[in-house]
C-alpha cells in the first residue's frame, strides 16, 4: 500500500516545494517570505442552499459576493456527514476509517494522536493561529494548535422568547436533558437584538482580532466558526421577515428512495429531541414550512455576519493579502427522502458549499470537478508556500484555481 501511495504523495510534497520556490522568485536570499493570511470560515450544517449555488429563493448576498470575487466549487463533498468527525478529518487532513472519525464527539487528539493538524502546522511555520466559535466540535481538542485560548460562546443554542425559554427548561428537567422532546422548539423567530446572538458576538470578536492582527508582522490563520444554521433555527425576526413562508419550496421528494437499504435511512433523532416533534413518522406541513423558513432565516443571518467580516478585511486593507475560505461541515436534509438532519450518505447530506478567494487569482470562476474536504489542508499549504506534510491524504486543488 505504501508503494502505491508513494508517487502521489511524492508529487504532493514536490508541488508544495515548487509553490514555495515560486513565492520566493525575485526576492533576495535574506528577504523573508511574506506569507498570505488565512481567514477560515466554517458554517455548521450549511448545505449549498445559497443563491450562488443556483437557489434563487435564498438571500445570501455576502456569500454570493465572495463567490463572485473568488472561486466556487460546485461539487465539493465532506468526508462524513457528522459534524465532529467531518471537522476532525478536514483539520487533520486524513480520512475517516472504520475506527476513526465516525461520530460527533470524536477528537483528533484521541483518534489521530501525533498527527500535525492544519492549525498546528501553520503555527509551527510562523502563523498566529486563533480559533473563534465552533471550529473543532470540542473546544479543548487540539488545544496546543492555537496561539491563544480558543473563544466560544456558552449557550450557543439558547432561546430568547420567554415562552420558549420556559419550554426548554421544563423539557430538560422532565427528561434529564436527553431523548425525545428534551429541548425547546426546533425554531424561533426572536425579537431580541441581533447583537445578543452568539454568532454576532463571535463575529465582533473576530473583527477585533483582525484589527489587532493587522498591526502584527506575523501572518495569521484566523478561524471563525458559525453555529447557525444548526438546530434550533433561531434567528432575529428581521431575517425571518426576508422570506414569504407561503412561497418557500418544500422538498419535492419527501419519500424513501426506491430500493434504498434500511441502513441508508435514519429516524432523524437529532430533530426529535426538540419540542413538539413526533417521536416517529413525518412532521406535518406547517412544521415543515416553519423549519425550512427557520433554516433560510438562520442562513441569511449568518450571511450578514460574513458580510461584516469581509467589510472589516476591506476597511483594514487586509483583503489584498488574505485568503478567505468558506465551507459548511456537511449538508442537511430539509425533508428530502422523508428525512431531516444529516447523518447519512445521500447527496443532501454530503454535498457541501466550498468557496475560496485567493489574492492574485482570476475572480468569479467555478469548477464542477470533484473535490473533498481532505483537499483543503494541502491546498492552503501550497497557497502559503509551505511544503506538504507527508501524512496528508488529499490532493491540492490549486491547479483548478489556475485552470478550472
Amino acid at each position: 500500500m505504501q508503494d502505491q501511495n508513494f508517487p502521489r504523495r511524492h508529487f504532493l510534497r514536490t508541488a508544495g516545494l515548487l509553490s514555495l520556490s515560486w513565492l520566493t522568485v525575485g526576492r533576495s536570499v535574506s528577504s523573508p517570505v511574506k506569507r498570505p493570511n488565512i481567514l477560515f470560515i466554517a458554517v455548521d450544517d450549511l448545505r449549498p442552499q445559497l443563491n450562488c449555488y443556483g437557489h434563487k429563493q435564498m438571500i445570501s448576498p455576502n456569500i454570493d459576493r465572495l463567490a463572485a470575487e473568488g472561486f466556487l466549487f460546485e461539487r465539493a463533498y465532506c468526508q462524513i456527514a457528522v459534524c465532529g468527525a467531518s471537522r476532525a478529518s478536514l483539520l487533520s487532513g486524513i480520512r475517516p476509517t472504520e475506527d476513526r472519525f465516525l461520530y460527533y464527539h470524536d477528537r483528533v487528539t484521541e483518534q489521530a494522536p501525533g498527527v500535525t493538524t492544519l492549525p498546528m502546522y501553520l503555527k509551527n511555520n510562523g502563523y498566529t493561529t486563533i480559533s473563534n466559535g465552533k471550529i473543532y466540535h470540542h473546544i479543548d481538542d487540539d488545544i496546543h494548535a492555537w496561539s491563544e485560548k480558543p473563544f466560544r460562546i456558552k449557550g450557543e443554542h439558547q432561546f430568547f422568547n420567554a415562552e420558549n425559554i420556559k419550554i426548554h427548561a421544563e423539557n430538560q428537567q422532565r427528561t434529564g436533558g436527553s431523548g425525545n422532546n428534551s429541548r425547546g422548539p426546533a425554531f424561533e423567530c426572536a425579537e431580541a437584538p441581533e447583537e445578543k446572538f452568539p454568532d454576532h458576538i463571535m463575529t465582533t470578536k473576530t473583527i477585533e482580532d483582525l484589527k489587532r492582527l493587522e498591526k502584527s508582522d506575523e501572518p495569521f490563520f484566523l478561524a471563525a466558526g458559525f453555529v447557525r444554521p444548526h438546530l434550533p433555527f433561531n434567528a432575529p425576526k428581521k431575517y425571518w421577515d426576508m422570506y414569504d413562508q407561503k412561497k418557500i419550496d418544500l422538498a419535492d421528494n419527501p419519500f424513501r428512495p426506491k430500493g434504498a437499504p434500511d441502513v441508508a435511512i435514519h429516524n432523524w433523532g437529532e430533530l426529535r429531541a426538540y419540542h413538539n416533534i413526533p417521536e416517529t413518522g413525518p412532521v406535518d406541513e406547517e412544521t415543515a414550512r416553519n423549519m425550512v423558513h427557520g433554516y433560510y432565516a438562520s442562513t441569511s443571518f449568518v450571511d450578514a455576519q460574513i458580510g461584516r467580516l469581509l467589510k472589516a478585511l476591506d476597511d483594514l486593507h487586509l483583503a489584498e493579502n488574505t485568503i478567505v475560505i468558506l465551507w459548511g461541515d456537511h449538508g442537511w436534509q430539509l425533508g428530502e427522502h422523508g428525512m431531516w438532519c444529516k447523518h447519512c450518505n445521500f447527496e443532501t447530506s454530503v454535498h457541501v458549499p466550498l468557496i475560496i478567494r485567493v489574492p492574485g487569482f482570476k475572480p468569479g470562476q467555478r469548477s464542477d470537478h470533484l473535490v473533498e474536504f481532505v483537499d483543503i489542508y494541502p491546498s492552503l499549504c501550497q497557497l502559503a508556500g509551505l511544503p506538504l506534510p507527508p501524512h496528508l491524504e488529499g490532493t491540492s486543488f490549486v491547479p483548478l484555481l489556475k485552470d478550472p
